[in-house]
């Protein structure tokens, strides 16, 4: 049998949803439904990138192509547009950010000429992507500087994009160390906010909120530095999750007692502070 097509998957979703015999999960979903769905297998799809099984890969690439699909049809349903519209809109928004590969703007070449494309380094792709982004934010009446960075985007991601576009106005460090140099004083700050907030007392509400506003300034930095050495922070943060998730398990792999106190019907456990410490240190020079 031959391997199933996008049109198949089309068809599929056509009847998935179709008012007589479709299926009742899937004729009850909305958009508004499949935002969970599709944050989910978006993640979903991380992980299998991040643990390199080529087969996740491909299973969690479908499972958000799905999410594509069913939204298209949707979409469709409610007479907006379709799924082949999606990729129609997505083709020529390509073509038209790759003046250096599709020089003539067209997708196909005759089998007979060498396409000729434009020596051009990556940073300077980077910048004329932002040109043409400025002028297609203009021409669509979204000029503002940030209009077409969502606000539903996760705090971390969102930092970066507005990092990022204020760059293009000239509002931005020289260099990394720049940065750096601004989130040891965004650190300094957060720390004579706590020594504010604990003077005046937690019933302070000025004091809690200025220690809360210097430690969103300390992340805000931490992201700007991220993005001036050039690394997500998205991935240094998860890298570092998965790091502590590792340590913490290691170390109470050493912890006997930590394996007869945790079937105590969730009473909490006492250990050693020093004794934490220690294997701690321990697990950390050995990772």
């Amino acid at each position: 049998m031959a391997n199933y097509t996008i049109n198949d998957l089309l068809y599929l979703m056509s009847r998935l949803r179709d008012p007589n015999q479709g299926c009742p999960w899937d004729l009850k979903q909305t958009s508004q439904t499949l935002i969970q769905h599709s944050v989910e297998e978006v993640y979903e799809l991380v992980d299998a990138i991040e643990s390199a099984n080529s087969k996740d890969i491909q299973a969690e690439l479908g499972d958000v192509l799905f999410q594509v699909v069913f939204l298209a049809r949707l979409a469709e349903e409610q007479q907006q547009f379709d799924f082949h519209q999606v990729v129609d809109q997505l083709c020529s928004k390509l073509i038209r950010r790759h003046p250096h590969i599709f020089i003539d703007g067209q997708l196909y070449v005759d089998s007979d000429q060498t396409p000729q494309r434009a020596t051009i380094s990556e940073h300077q792709v980077s910048k004329n992507w932002e040109t043409i982004k400025s002028a297609e934010r203009v021409t669509e009446g979204r000029d503002g500087l940030f209009d077409d960075v969502p606000l539903a985007l996760p705090a971390l991601l969102r930092a970066v994009k507005l990092q990022k576009r204020a760059a293009t106005v000239g509002l931005d460090f020289t260099q990394a160390h720049s940065a750096l140099d601004k989130l040891k004083e965004e650190i300094f700050e957060l720390d004579q906010a706590m020594d504010a907030y604990q003077q005046q007392g937690a019933s302070a509400q000025s004091a809690e909120q200025r220690m809360i506003d210097e430690l969103g300034d300390v992340l805000f930095s931490s992201v700007n530095v991220a993005r001036k050495l050039a690394i997500n922070p998205e991935s240094a943060l998860r890298g570092a999750n998965q790091k502590f998730t590792r340590r913490v398990l290691a170390v109470l792999d050493e912890l006997p007692a930590y394996q007869t106190a945790n079937d105590s019907q969730g009473e909490p456990i006492t250990i050693d502070p020093e004794l934490l410490d220690q294997l701690w240190q321990s697990v950390k020079h050995d990772d």
